[in-house]
This record gives C-alpha cells, structure tokens and sequence, in this order.
C-alpha cells in the first residue's frame, strides 16, 4: 500500500475521541495487572509490534479491542458531521438521503402531487441472513453497543466534572469486560443463537428507528417546499418490512431442519406479538382522555359496544375499567384481541391487517376531537410498527439448493414406482414432459406416511410446516421458496411438484395453486446469461399464472408480482468483478422487460454480501446504478454477518442507512419512470470489458498451481476451521474452488490483503481496451464520473485495491512451498495490480490515494496493528499447518489462529 500524504478531512475528531478511549483501555490494563500489555498502546500510530514472549492470542485480542474503539469513534464521528452539516447546510446537503432525493426529483420537473402519489408504493425490505461472517460472539456485541452509547453520552456538554468521571469509569468497566471475556466462538453457533441476535435487531432497534425515519422524510419534504398535507396520513408514506433466513436457508445447511423451521415461525410471531402489546400498553397508560372534557366520536363508541360483545367475557373485563375513559378502553380492547399460541382464541385477530385497521380507526378518532398532535405522538408508531412488523416480525424465506431438489424428485418418482433414480440427468425436454403431466393432475405420488429417502423427506416435512403455519396464521409471516443454482425452467417447476405432495399446492377450478411465491436465484455468469428465457418459459407456465394470481389477491397488491433474485457471491467467484457486475446489470434490464412482456413486475432480490466481492458498495450509488426500469418502487436486499452489526447496531446509524435505502428507491424509481430508457453509449464498450476481464480472470484461476497456491497463500484452512456460523464453507465437501462457498473464498484474500476479488482483471480490460480502442477509451473517462454503472463499478474496484496491501500479501505468498509456482502466480497478480492502479488513474487523473482520501485515511489508521497481526498469523499458520501434517496436536494453535482472523477482520471491517 502507498502511503501517499493524503489526509481526509473531519478526521481529528475521530483521532481526538481514540485518544481518549485508546488511554482509557490503557489504564484499565494496568489496573487490572497487565501493564505489559498497555505498553502496545504507547502510540496509537505506530503501536509496538509486541513483546515476543506475550500469548499471541491476548495481543490480538488487544488488537482487536483496539479496531473496535476506532471502528465506533469513526462511526460517530461521521453521525455527528451528518447532523453538524444538515444543521449548517440543511438536509439536501447530504447524498442520498431524503433531502437531497427530494430536490432532485424537483430539478428533474416532478410536483409534490407526483412524488406523494408514488411514496405508498414505495417498499424496501431487508432480509438478515446468518451468512457466516460475523466473527464476534454475541456478548461482545452487545458490549460494543453499549460502548457506543458511553462514547455518545460523553459528548453532552450538560454533564458536570464529576458525571463525567461517571461516564469514563463505565467505559473502562466495559472495556475490562471486552479483555476478559473470550471474542471469538470456541464452538460453532447453533441456528437458535443465531437467530436470537437476528430477533435483537428486529425487536429492539428497528421499532426505535422506524418514528426517526418517518420524521426525517416529512422534514425534508417541507424543507423542500411541499404541502406538509399531503403526507400526513400513515398510508401515505413509503414502507419497510423486513425478511428473514435464519431457520429458514437450509441450501448447504443440515442443521435447517423442518423442526427448526417450525420454532423459528413460532418465535418470530411470539416477539411480534411481544412488541404490539408492549407498546399498545404504553398507549393504554398514556391515552387517559375523559369524557368529561371531550366527547367521543360515534363510530369510535359503536365500535367498543361491538368489540367487546364479541370479545365476551373478555370484552366485559376491558369495558369495566377506565369508564370515563374510551380512548383507553379502545386500546385494552385491541389487547384482548391479540392473538395467542393457546387459550380461547375467540375474537382474536387472525391476521395483522386486522389491527391496522382498529389502530387507524383509533387514531381518527383522536384526529376528530382535534387531538392530531397526539395521534402522531402516541398511535402512529404502534401504527407503523403493525405496517412493519406484522404478526410475523418477518417474513421467513425458505432457499434449497436445485440438486437437492433433483434428489428429492428422483426419490419420489422411485416410492412411486417410476423409473426416476437419474432424474437429475434427463435432459431438459424429458424433465419439462414429466413435469408439465403431473403438474396437470391434482394427485401426489405418494402418502403421507410413504417412507421416501432422506432428501424428499427434508423438502416435503419443511412444506408441511410452512402449509401448516399457513393454515392456521395466514402468509404473512411466509416469504418465498428460492431455489438457488436455477440452471432451467425445470429447476423451478420441480418445486411445484414437491409441494403438491402437502397442503401447500392446493386444487382450484381452474388447476392446482401454489400458495408461496416460487423464486429462481441466479448465481453464476452463464445462469446470468441464460435467466431471461428461463423467467419467461416460467412465467408462461399456467400453473406459475394461477399461482401469481392468488398471491396477489392475497396480499391485496394491484399488479402481478414475481420475485427474482440475482446472486453477486458466485458470479464474482466464476468471473471477476468487473464481468459479475455488468453481467448483473445486463441480467436485470432483460428480466425487468421479460415480466413487462407478460404482464408482470418483477421484484429483484439483491443478494448482496458484506464485501465488494460480494455486491457491497455505497447504497445511495448502488441504488443509482441500478438499470432504468428495474425498480418498481420495491426492492428486497440481503444484509449478511457482520454488516448488520455495522450498519444497525446503533440508532442513528441504523436510520441513516436505511433511509439511504428508502430514499434510494424512490428516487431511482421516479426517475426512471419519468426519464426516456436510452441505451447508454458505453453498454457495448462494458461488453468488451467484461469479456477482457473475464478472460484474466479466468487464466489466472485455471493457472497451473493456482488452487494450491490459493490453499497455501491464504488462510483458507484456518477460515474452513473457524466457529463464526452454523454453515458448512462448503456445500458438498469437495476441495475445489467450484464447491467452495464465495464466503470463505471471499474472506481468505482479504484476510491476506490480497482482495484479488475485487479487482483482478479490471486493470487488462482496461489496458486492452485503451490499446485496440482509443477513442472507447477516451469516451469511458469522459463518462466515468457522470454514468452510474461505470462509476459504481470502478469505485469498487478502487475501493478494493485501497484495502490490498501486496506487500503483506507477498508475505502470505511466502507460504507456499513450491517457489516455482508461488514466483510465476504472485508475480502475474502483481502484474495485474500495477496495471489495474494505472489505468484508474488514467481514468479519474489522479493517484487513487486523492480520489478516495476519507477511504485511504481509515486504512492508513490501522495498518501499524494490522501489520502486527498479519506476521502473527503468518508465524501460525506455520505452526498450524505443520502441527496437522505431522498429525501432532494443533488444537490451541487454532485457537490462537482464530483469535488473528477475528482481530484481522475487526480492523478491516470485513470478513467475506
């Protein structure tokens, strides 16, 4: 990495704040007898590499501790620039967010009228995944939390010397906690815990966030000159939701079982539930209008007559307390009929429209005696969070991997009778004959006391559970079945057949329904390639019609909707970043006029991951280069591991990255609705490059020796062994990169710094094209600011090359014992990184150090510890990888290993 003179600035608060933490931590090693150890934060730039004779296992942990402090001061320091800027500039200062979204939706000739028609249909849903790559345990995470909270409080000018003292003798308590307690998991977390931290989020930040962002969104609309009116009312303003695939990703995941499935629906409702009549009790103590002083309105007094007869005894017991109080017996009333696991469910609401409707009906009544301003304070977030979160908290996805589907099918047909054992084999035409017969015949093959193989048994109990959830709750708490590696039409009509084996395909009279919606996920390049006529042979099946038909019906939309979701881990993985990335954009722009060709809209699922590599990048620039006319104001997205800690552990932070998201949206979507879809002069030029990219890529990784040198040049083997997820690394077994999973091919390159992924091939395409075409060239700089997609694309890759640092890499590379093959590979990556740095700065004219100043200051903070630890690892790794070929004991030195990973992955802010 070069170490340029670049300085961001708003950057001396950041090192004024780890000042005081870094002195903090130091005092309380020394106090707790570690004084050793407190000598390593001597100098927060330029640490000591460390005594020799320290456990290497505490010096990371140090380390670590230490990334953490500056990952949290960096974090509030740009909250509190945020809110210093909108409070000097106001609120379209800011990139992305509401106020800025706003204006440009102005400049581009849009009323108010415009813009407050289309918020409603505004929808933005993340989906919080237990990909395996957050590192820290849970109780570390909460610790973290809380640390924050001290860093915030302290900045109040109102605290006296002595609360002052206060606060900083709470941070060191916290940080005596962080040193003693164990960061890392010394066992592999179980599905439950997972989703207990998934549940934290969904219970106790987002429902805090949601009032900020409704706040924030009507601040900026009456900033930006619009009738404040026209989004008073709840309905008006866009929607969040949020999905779920902790209990329910069961691709590559033994532990997912139909039984885990059936306990996590069970205990996503129960915190739904727990969060309704938490703060419908609040409204209860609060809302103490009398009588005396107002008089109800009619159709409020009718509805609590009606209510509690129908409530019985129930209804009774709500209407003898609080007599002169309606308001307050309304709410008690709408406690009762909160559903129950057990008891009389009599008047209970069966689903979550139910209470909507009763919550705005409450807050009319408040609106009609003129009580507006308590009506917004005290019923609209309750309001809101029933629009959100359901009876359900969130909508629980269930992914399978198509071959295993293929197994299932072919033990079917087998209990069956049929001749079906290489299902998986037939050709296309034989497997969409078969299909499309049983697919015409309500009859399953089998009972439901068959005895089938392993496989069928897995899918058809998991139906069973979601058919029987939807019985007796309704769909609202069901997402999609996403079959992921969809390679062909018959990958997705295979889920239909499976499911007709249970309740969840169902005869009408026109021809069997499907009651969830059945999603392709389109991973690698060629599915890429091929997913446009795959959607459409989908979607001209009358069964996939019908289906789409009741499921609109059911959730009451106006338009036919087929979710598709589009994978950025295995594409990256088969061709590079530059061929994924415009392979996704190309995929994108042809489904989107696939469902307009039949009538459908299509809604994308962006299975993003944590990393550039795996679809990360700035969201508001994410959101921009998505194709004209791929957003339909609604889009789904994964948050994975450790970036949901990252992005939402706190409040403001949380509300400022999902109003990027929201406001992102809408924008895109307006504008896109509201522009011409020309085809951008550079899309042939992208073609070239991603085909030149791809072909460097791919040399590189069918290179001689290349596997062997990613095994040795890499922690791969100390990532497979790591405890950081209840998912397998790999999803048969096999020791290729075919069957690797992107998370651990992702994390080793960058654990190495050489973040090959997020670069490797971009620099020849680049070359490659300057050479056969100057005047392409020329005409891709000129565009490389303006044009969305080409910036979004080449800021990641610079992005990626800051975070590399070959110099440590060629360390790491020193691992290999074959001095041959390490020679020939390292120097072909060097090669290709030299390359790829000139012509970014040929593009944007300029070294990339000063294009990205803010970037190269937050890696320039932590290389001195990282260089640390990177020579720790590397010593282990040794040790580690000799301990197993003499098959001596390795099982401390792991540990130690593990230890290095965490803490590396702490000060990159990144593990895969």
């Amino acid at each position: 990495m070069t170490t340029a003179n670049v300085k961001a600035p708003g950057f001396e608060k950041v090192e004024r704040d780890m000042a005081f933490l870094v002195e903090c931590l130091r005092e309380t090693l020394i106090e707790s007898g570690h004084a050793d150890f407190a000598q390593l934060l001597s100098s927060e730039s330029a640490p000591a590499s460390g005594d020799g004779t320290l456990p290497v296992e505490r010096v990371a942990q140090l380390y670590s501790i230490a990334f953490q402090l500056l990952n949290l001061v960096e974090e509030n320091a740009a909250a509190q620039a945020r809110r210093g800027r909108e409070a000097q500039h106001g609120m379209a200062r800011e990139p992305g967010l509401w106020g800025r979204a706003l204006n440009e939706l102005k400049e581009l000739g849009l009323t108010a009228v415009q813009i407050a028609a289309a918020l409603p249909r505004i929808r933005v849903e993340p989906v919080l995944t237990a990909h395996p790559t957050e590192a820290k345990r849970a109780t570390v995470l909460d610790a973290h939390r809380d640390l924050y909270l001290l860093v915030v409080r302290r900045e109040n000018p109102m605290w006296t010397p002595i609360e002052q003292r206060e606060i900083r003798s709470a941070i060191k308590a916290l940080l005596e906690r962080l040193w003693r307690a164990g960061e890392i998991f010394i066992e592999k977390p179980d599905v439950s815990t997972e989703l207990r931290n998934v549940i934290h989020y969904l219970r106790n930040v987002f429902p805090i966030v949601l009032p900020l962002l409704d706040t924030r969104l009507r601040e900026a609309w009456e900033e930006a000159g619009f009738d404040a009116a026209l989004l008073a009312e709840p309905d008006r303003l866009p929607r969040l939701s949020f999905g779920d695939w902790v209990g329910g990703d069961r691709d590559g995941h033994p532990l997912v079982t139909a039984g885990i499935t059936r306990d996590t629906l069970r205990e996503l409702r129960r915190n739904a539930v727990g969060l309704l009549r938490e703060q419908l009790a609040l409204i209860a103590r609060r809302l103490s209008l009398s009588t005396r002083l107002q008089q109800p309105p009619a159709f409020m007094l009718d509805w609590v007559r009606e209510t509690a007869a129908l409530l019985g005894a129930r209804g009774e017991q709500a209407l003898r307390r609080n007599v002169q109080e309606p308001w307050r017996q309304l709410v008690n009333l709408i406690l009762a009929r909160l559903p129950t696991e057990e008891g009389d469910r009599a008047g209970c609401y069966r689903t979550a429209r139910e209470i909507i409707a009763d919550l705005a009906l409450l807050r009319r009544s408040l609106v009609e005696i003129g009580a507006s301003r308590v009506a917004a304070v005290e019923v609209e977030p309750t309001l809101r969070t029933a629009q959100t979160f359901g009876f359900h908290l969130a909508a629980l996805d269930v992914r399978q991997n198509s071959g295993f589907h293929d197994l299932a099918v072919a033990q079917l047909l087998t209990a069956a009778g049929l001749d079906g054992s290489d299902f998986a084999e037939w050709p296309e035409v034989q497997r969409l004959r078969l299909l499309d017969r049983e697919l015409n015949s309500p009859r399953p093959f089998t009972r439901v006391d068959a005895q089938l193989g392993a496989e069928a048994s897995a899918v058809l109990d998991c139906h069973r559970v979601l058919a029987a959830h939807a019985h007796e709750w309704g769909t609202d708490g069901l997402g999609a079945l996403i079959v992921s590696m969809t390679r062909s039409v018959s990958d997705l009509l295979v889920v239909y057949l499976l499911a007709r084996e249970t309740p969840l395909v169902f005869h009408s009279a026109n021809g069997l329904i499907c009651a969830l919606p059945v999603v392709p996920l389109f991973e690698t390049i060629e599915d890429l390639e091929r997913s446009p006529a795959i959607l459409r042979g989908f979607l001209e099946h009358p069964l996939t019609l019908r289906s789409l038909e009741y499921q609109r019906a059911q959730s009451g939309a106006t338009d036919l909707v087929q979710q598709v979701m589009i994978g950025y881990s295995d594409s990256n993985k088969d061709g590079g970043i530059v061929a994924s990335q415009w392979h996704l954009h190309r995929a994108q722009k042809a489904l989107a006029n696939v469902g307009r060709e039949h009538g459908v809209r299509v809604r994308f699922f962006h299975g993003r991951g944590g990393t550039i590599s795996r679809g990360a990048g700035p969201t508001h620039r994410f959101t921009s280069a998505l194709p004209h006319s791929s957003l339909g104001g609604d889009l789904r997205m994964t948050e994975q591991g450790e970036t949901i800690a990252q992005k939402y552990a706190n409040r403001l932070t949380a509300a400022h990255n999902l109003e990027l998201l929201m406001a992102g949206v809408a924008r895109a979507t307006l504008r896109h609705e509201h522009t011409p879809d020309e085809a951008h002069p550079l899309e042939p030029v992208m073609d070239r490059l991603a085909a030149s990219s791809r072909g460097a890529y791919e040399a590189l990784i069918r290179e001689n020796g290349f596997l062997s040198f990613f095994r040795q040049a890499t922690p791969i083997d100390a990532v497979e062994a790591s405890r950081i997820g209840s998912r397998p690394s790999r999803r048969t077994g096999q020791a290729s990169i075919s069957d690797l999973r992107a998370i651990p091919w992702v994390f080793s390159w960058s654990q190495s710094r050489f973040y090959l992924t997020g670069w490797y091939g971009a620099g020849s395409a680049l070359e490659d094209l300057r050479a056969k075409d100057p005047a392409a060239f020329e005409e891709l700089r000129r565009h490389a600011e303006d044009w969305a997609p080409l910036r979004y694309i080449l800021t990641n890759v610079s992005t990626s090359m800051l975070s590399a640092d070959l110099e440590i890499a060629g360390q790491y590379a020193g691992l290999m014992d074959d001095d041959a093959v390490r020679e020939r590979i390292f120097t072909r990556i060097t090669g290709e990184f030299a390359r790829t740095r000139a012509m970014l700065e040929l593009v944007f004219e300029g070294q990339v150090e000063e294009n990205r100043p803010r970037l190269f200051h937050t890696i320039a903070a932590r290389q001195p510890w990282l260089r640390t630890l990177h020579t720790k690892q590397i010593e282990l790794l040794r040790l580690y990888r000799d301990a197993v070929r003499r098959e001596q004991p390795a099982e401390d030195i792991l540990i130690q290993l593990l230890v290095t990973v965490n803490a590396i992955a702490s000060g990159l802010r990144t593990t895969g």
